[in-house]
């Protein structure tokens, strides 16, 4: 939009005051109009008065009627001499009013379309318009989006134009720019373990300055140079890793620190550093990120505010000076609009609306944007609200736009562009922007064009002129081919050939290096080179189009922006919080009832021990209760690093209202568990100590919830915050003289007892408790000291009253630290990038990965098309083709198919019951014929392919279909079948080659060996052009591995080589360039030409790829049929159809067909015709012809029978395990980010446990001692379980979505893959707890007997594994990874309060005592115990006992173990995980999350 800084320096009286002069004074307006000068008195008023004192002209009007009533009447008047008379009497009213009041006060005027007249005219203060007006006004103004746009537009630059004003321009231009970044040299690429150290060896010698691997520099921009000029829109194209993004990114001032650059990049003359370039441009990502619990408007509202609206005010100020002088009069609706957008500080912007309204988002303005988590608005809708977020809410000049057309058909995408052409050229700015497969249509709209391949510019200039420039050269673009496609094949060295004109001169490869070498002795080339040389003139006024402040709202006014909104975000995210506070309710009941006051006495020593058990069970589940910031912290962590890309906000403006709105919820957590757990447990009665310990556990959680959010802030990632986090935990526990007293503490950790929260948080709370009268009015006993004062020096504890008020300050002081610290880290710390390049030393196997496509022409696509298929038969097969195992070509008929979903509640209650998503379906696919499936955003495309493959999972499915002219039976058909989905799921850590094997060994016959099998993946391989990418890693979309045209064929290869008759593609060319679009296409062209029957969605087909279809089922709205039939050479039979319906405009010459087909078809075009296309289609003979194909294609041919399978499944269970535990194991070599960082915590928690309790095993001559390593181990195997479990979390979600589509594909049952990832954890675990255990059993010293390592290294590793099948169970039972952290923590709280630690199990009431036998970790702690002590005879001195008992007697009484349940230990240990590893099968079985 519209801004920058004006130069004038004149002052237009914003600041005057608002009220103005309450006298009231005759004065005299003049004014002129068509019938010429006329003067008229009015009486002026202060502005609360205008309303009722406006009488102008005519006397004959009461004097009472409000302004309202007096502008009605006046629209009444059927002469337009009239209305503008009365439009020219409100201007002069507003002419009077004091400036302030003048630029908040306009008046609306609505139309009556019926009577062709105008209705209403109000005077509205823009500020406060609300919701429902302000969205009344945009559609009033805006009703075809496309039109009114350019209309307003127009008007609002003939506005500028009359008052003189020129707006502010911003030419970017840039110069000799080269973007260089390392990459290693070598066989790096495959991420095992063993590669995944080396790397690490060699960043930590590279610190030292040896380089141990090879690096060079990789050139992503070569030497390029350009001018982006105001005015115009610049198309920027290319084939894929051409630079495009990081060429946008640089001009952007977005690059990434750890690139190399060199060359300028100026705005209007001035560098990057002069000025704050991300407030002068915005650049609109590939990536949509959003917060998920917002809805769309909410989105935008927020990025106005914190965006500001510019130098709008001021520029709005400005002509109303210079029309005031003038005696200029604005156009009503061009005033309102004008000065409601140029209003700063109010929630709801009226340009919200406007962006809504021409982005096309009117349905989903109030739809939640939606997460993984949370269902929201579709994928092209979030590419929408992205472009409106980033680009059109600010005040921005310059637009860096990176593929903003994902997901939109061509249609929608036409229209965005054209819109944001208006704003170009009306507004004068500047967008330069990137599109994959822009549309004829759509390129026809830039004005310029940069294309660039291998990081040079091979043409920049003048849209019109490009073709000429290839001609030039002798490249011919052919007649019905679109441009854009033309300019990203002739630059290919596979491509370019067809495109050689001169046929009698040879053909020689022009490089992409000689291409740019020759634009610079074209005409364009030199005219930019000679801009180039002239310096930018430097105007003072051109540095009005610049910003040189990062925030342009006051930062009081971001602070409330992101308070509100962080407020919404508690409120929409009120369940978990709720859910919070009943987890803390039920902890505290049942600690509450495990430490029952009835139970509890203050006798002795003993008794004080069980206190300070309660009272540490408390300090640890507060502490624990904080952890919930983590993974909630982690989750806000990509919108905030985006907004901070943005300069939306300072970082603090996040963290505080972050901090202080959790505070009340913390306040209301730490009253809800010291109501339910003091009294009940029965701590000291005093009420004052009550307060004191609800103060203590108040500062507890805000600790807790500080240093977990420093953790998020710190780690960046799910996977180290969550190691990280226990670690930190479990340092905590162990140095905070909890299990350890501080006087055991070895000298070189007395510093963590300093720094460790718990250590305050535990003096603080025993010092509170025992220096009760109850304790000290008692004597210990030795007869001499003090009850309370002999417990806490028993537990390391300085017996010193101010401990209490100590440690509530420093549990505070940490608090304000830990947060203060989070906000710097957010603030400072880099979002995690990504995986550093590799490159492979053979220079070839680049060569050969990154160009092997052999490409041919889309006309040979088109050439292979099986034109010779009888229309009316279904049983006309096409050649097979290379393809060396047989398979049955099959037919598929269905006759009206109707899907109903269930619809929300609230709606339910309005009395809609179900809504209907397809409507009477009907048609056919046969084999050899490739048909298209069209159809604008959200008529049902994808929906009916999931009917008909069967792979919906909810709603109410009617009518007929058959395979073959037979019933389709399920399980037969996921046998010959198969479904490419749009999103490319597959396992990350495995190759390409191991893909295919694995789904070719799963899905052929049993009757195929070995060597067929494998003969058959290299055929589909070689079919699909993956030949020489078969051993790369398919790795994450996005961040490493295949490109998304490899993965669009290796999703169509996987289900190639299950040898099917019949193959679904959803959406196979989104995401993907023209080029690569093609070479998409051309594969499943193949696959057609081999004689199967193949069904495939589209969204921005290409004339070429379009027109490699045989048949078209398109479907409009609402999921009807439209047109169902032969496409036709050229599309011709699809065009006669259409434009034999009448109203239907003609094609326009070299116009693409899909393009047109989807534009009239449209649901506006329906409108405007007054057409209902579905009706039209039945009452054809077109439909006719169909019926009669279908009900052919339903009787089966004679002597056809049903096809039957033995089994569900091609392998067999045992087949289908081995195949899967090959798989698994793969992926768990090559996923260090797991396997490494659950080794690592484990080393570090060894060697933690050696250092802390350094040859503690042979010091065992008092309690305490026992006390002490017993608190170690349990500790130790306490946390390392925990990491055990929550790193597998992640791992496992992920794969589980790959389980589901093989499931569906009939790969294998739950069973096998379950016993598969159960059974490849082993040899990890085993590892880790051999390590584990013989570093802690040496550094220890435990006692050195075989049978004793043993059991100690058994229970470790069975400990470990039960705790691992824990996480992967609670995957099972949730269906995403964050609400199975949520339920592993509630295990691990269960786990924790019954093991025997806190409370012994002599002392657990009867009650609870049954949930001590089924706690495994109480079986584990037993184990330990008993295994090491069961047996020792030693004496020990016990505090309060007049002798000295044995070990042995101490374990058996104090704990309850005996030497003779460690075989009992060792048989439930085993049961518990083989529990937990059944019920992960049972619960993946039965439990499906997927819904569809």
């Amino acid at each position: 939009m519209w801004g920058g800084t004006l130069s004038s320096k004149r002052t237009c009286g914003i600041g005057a005051k608002r009220g103005g002069n309450s006298k009231r004074k005759k004065i005299l307006v003049s004014f002129s109009d068509n019938t010429g000068s006329q003067l008229h008195s009015c009486t002026l008023c202060p502005p609360n008065e205008v309303e009722k004192q406006v009488n102008l002209g005519t006397q004959s009007r009461s004097q009472s009627w409000s302004m309202e009533e007096s502008y009605a009447s006046a629209t009444r008047r059927s002469s337009r001499v009239d209305e503008e008379e009365d439009d020219a009497q409100k201007q002069a009213v507003l002419q009077k009013l004091p400036t302030f009041d003048r630029l908040r006060t306009a008046f609306w005027v609505s139309y009556d379309d019926e009577n062709q007249q105008r209705d209403v005219h109000k005077q509205v203060d823009v500020r406060d318009l609300g919701s429902t007006v302000q969205q009344q006004i945009i559609e009033t103004l805006f009703k075809v989006s496309e039109v009114d746009n350019g209309r307003i537009l127009r008007k609002l630059r003939d506005r500028f134009d009359r008052t003189g004003i020129t707006l502010p321009t911003v030419e970017v231009r840039f110069e000799s720019l080269t973007v260089k970044t390392d990459c290693y040299v070598g066989n790096r690429s495959i991420p095992t373990l063993t590669n995944t150290v080396r790397n690490l060896a060699d960043v930590a010698f590279g610190f030292l300055g040896i380089g141990l691997s090879k690096t060079r520099k990789l050139a992503i921009l070569s030497d390029v140079s350009g001018i982006i000029k105001p005015s115009r829109m610049t198309l920027l194209l290319g084939p894929p890793s051409s630079g495009k993004t990081t060429l946008l990114m640089a001009l952007a001032g977005r690059l990434d620190k750890g690139l190399t650059i060199d060359g300028k990049v100026t705005y209007n003359g001035l560098t990057l550093k002069e000025f704050v370039p991300q407030r002068t441009s915005s650049y609109i990502s590939q990536n949509d990120v959003h917060v998920g619990e917002m809805t769309v408007r909410e989105t935008l509202d927020f990025s106005a505010r914190c965006q500001g609206v510019g130098s709008r005010y001021e520029l709005l100020a400005e002509v109303d000076r210079r029309e005031k002088e003038a005696g200029i009069f604005p156009e009503q609706d061009v005033d309102l609009f004008m000065k409601a957008i140029a209003m700063e500080g109010v929630k709801n912007n009226i340009i919200t609306d406007y962006i809504i309204k021409i982005l096309g988002l009117e349905t989903c303005r109030d739809t939640l944007v939606g997460n993984q988590m949370i269902r929201g608005i579709s994928g092209g809708q979030k590419k929408r609200l992205t472009t409106g977020r980033e680009m059109m809410v600010g005040s921005t000049k310059a637009l860096f736009m990176d593929e903003i057309s994902s997901g939109l058909d061509t249609s929608t995408t036409f229209q965005l562009v054209k819109c944001l052409q208006q704003i170009t050229h009306l507004t004068q700015a500047t967008i330069f922007m990137s599109l994959l497969q822009p549309s004829p249509e759509t390129f026809n709209l830039f004005d310029d064009i940069i294309l660039l391949s291998q990081g040079q510019i091979v043409y920049q200039g003048p849209i019109d002129q490009i073709v000429n420039f290839f001609q030039s050269l002798g490249f011919i673009c052919p007649e019905r081919k679109g441009i854009a496609d033309f300019l990203q094949e002739v630059i290919s060295e596979k491509d370019q050939e067809q495109y050689w004109g001169d046929k009698s001169k040879a053909y020689t490869y022009v490089t992409v290096s000689k291409f740019a070498e020759y634009f610079k002795h074209f005409h364009v080339g030199q005219q930019l080179q000679n801009e180039l040389l002239v310096p930018y003139n430097k105007p003072e006024g051109q540095k009005s189009a610049l910003v040189f402040k990062k925030y342009l709202v006051p930062k009081k006014d971001l602070f409330k922006a992101c308070f509100d909104k962080e407020l919404l975000l508690v409120k929409r995210s009120a369940v978990v919080y709720v859910a919070k506070t009943l987890q803390i309710s039920f902890v505290a009941i049942i600690g509450a009832t495990m430490f029952l006051r009835t139970r509890m006495h203050s006798r002795n020593e003993e008794d004080g021990g069980v206190y300070v058990g309660a009272l540490l069970f408390a300090l640890i589940t507060n502490m624990f209760n904080g952890f919930p910031e983590l993974p909630m912290t982690i989750e806000r962590l990509p919108v905030l690093y985006k907004h901070r890309e943005l300069f939306l906000y300072p970082t603090w403006a996040f963290t505080v209202p972050t901090i202080l709105l959790r505070v009340p919820i913390s306040l209301v957590e730490s009253t809800v568990w010291t109501v339910m757990t003091y009294y009940v447990i029965g701590l000291a009665p005093e009420p004052s100590r009550f307060f004191k310990h609800f103060l203590l556990t108040f500062l507890i959680q805000q600790m807790a919830s500080g240093i977990f959010r420093l953790i998020a802030a710190v780690c960046r990632t799910m996977t180290i915050a969550n190691t990280a986090g226990t670690l930190i935990l479990e340092s905590c526990f162990l140095l905070g003289g909890i299990v350890l007293p501080k006087g055991r503490v070895p000298d070189w950790w007395q510093w963590a007892y300093w720094v460790s929260p718990l250590s305050y948080g535990f003096n603080a709370l025993t010092t509170n408790e025992l220096f009760a009268p109850r304790w000290m009015n008692k004597l210990a006993s030795d007869n001499t000291t003090r009850l309370g004062v002999a417990i806490l020096h028993n537990f390391g504890v300085t017996a010193n009253k101010n401990w209490f008020w100590i440690g509530a300050a420093a549990l505070f002081g940490l608090a304000v630290l830990f947060n203060i610290l989070f906000t710097l880290a957010l603030a400072y710390l880099d979002a995690p990038t990504k995986s550093q390049a590799t490159i492979l030393e053979d220079a070839t196997k680049v060569i050969e990965a990154d160009h092997a496509f052999d490409v041919k022409t889309s006309r040979e696509m088109v050439v292979h098309k099986n034109h010779n298929i009888n229309e009316d038969s279904s049983l006309q097969a096409a050649p097979k083709r290379g393809m060396i195992l047989p398979f049955t070509p099959l037919s598929m008929s269905f006759d009206n198919i109707n899907y109903y979903v269930d619809m929300p509640l609230a709606m339910k209650e309005e009395g809609e019951g179900k809504l209907q998503l397809l409507r009477e379906v009907s048609g056919a696919f046969r084999p050899g014929v490739l048909t298209a499936l069209m159809g604008i955003s959200g008529a049902g495309k994808t929906t009916l392919m999931d009917v008909l493959s069967g792979r919906k999972t909810s709603g109410y499915i009617e009518g007929d279909i058959r395979i073959s002219g037979l019933p389709k039976v399920q399980q037969t058909f996921t046998r010959i079948s198969g479904y490419c989905e749009q999103n490319d799921i597959h396992s990350s850590q495995v190759t390409v080659y191991e893909s295919l094997v694995f789904s070719a060994f799963l899905r052929l016959p049993k009757d195929i060996n070995k060597d067929e099998k494998m003969l058959f993946v290299e055929e589909v391989m070689e079919l699909v052009e993956l030949t020489n990418l078969k051993d790369m890693i398919v790795g994450i979309p996005g961040v490493s591995g295949l490109s998304t045209q490899q993965r669009k064929r290796l999703t169509i290869a996987v289900e190639l080589v299950a040898n099917p008759s019949i193959i679904f593609l959803d959406e196979p060319t989104t995401g993907l360039d023209a080029r690569a679009a093609a070479i998409v296409m051309r594969t499943v062209r193949n696959t057609v030409d081999t004689g199967r029957t193949v069904v495939c969605t589209i969204h921005q087909p290409g004339v070429d790829i379009f027109e490699s279809f045989d048949e078209l089922l398109l479907l409009k709205t609402g999921g009807q049929v439209i047109y169902s039939g032969p496409l036709g050479l050229k599309s011709q039979k699809l065009i006669e159809y259409l434009e034999g319906i009448h109203g239907v405009p003609k094609i326009v010459d070299q116009q693409n067909p899909a393009t047109w087909m989807l534009e009239i078809t449209s649901v506006a075009a329906e409108k405007r015709l007054g057409i209902d296309f579905a009706q039209q289609y039945k009452s054809s003979s077109l439909y006719e012809r169909n019926s009669a194909l279908v009900k052919e294609l339903s009787i089966p041919p004679s002597g056809t029978k049903q096809l039957l399978f033995t089994s569900q499944y091609s392998e067999s269970m045992w087949g289908q395990f081995k195949s899967c535990l090959q798989k698994q194991w793969h992926s768990y070599w090559r996923t260090p980010d797991y396997n490494l960082v659950r080794f690592s915590f484990t080393l570090v928690t060894a060697l933690l446990i050696g250092t802390i309790f350094w040859k503690v095993g042979t010091k065992r001559d008092s309690s305490t001692d026992l006390t002490m390593i017993f608190g170690g181990l349990y500790g130790a195997v306490l946390f390392a379980g925990i990491n055990n479990g929550s790193a597998v979390v992640p791992i496992a979600a992920f794969e589980r979505t790959v389980f589901y589509r093989e499931r569906a594909a009939g790969m294998y049952s739950a069973l096998p893959y379950a016993m598969a990832q159960v059974i490849v954890e082993i040899p990890y675990v085993f590892f880790q707890s051999t390590y584990y255990t013989l570093i802690v059993y040496t550094m220890v010293s435990f006692e050195w007997t075989a049978v004793k390592y043993l059991w100690f290294f058994f229970i470790h590793f069975l400990t470990f594994l039960y705790f691992t099948y824990n996480g992967l169970m609670s995957v099972s039972l949730t269906p995403n990874d964050q609400l199975a952290s949520i339920l592993t923590s509630a295990f691990y709280s269960l786990f924790n309060l019954f093991s025997g630690f806190f409370i012994p199990r002599p002392k657990i009431p009867t009650w609870w005592v049954w949930c001590y036998w089924i706690c495994p970790l109480a079986w584990t702690f037993q184990g330990l115990i008993a295994s090491q002590y069961g047996d020792v005879k030693d004496t020990i001195k016990v505090p309060g006992m007049s002798y000295d008992p044995t070990i042995k007697w101490y374990v058996e009484t104090h704990f309850g173990y005996e030497d003779g349940y460690l075989g009992l230990a060792g048989v439930v240990l085993v049961s518990f995980t083989v529990f937990f590893a059944v019920m992960y099968a049972y619960c993946l079985n039965k439990l499906n999350f997927q819904t569809r």
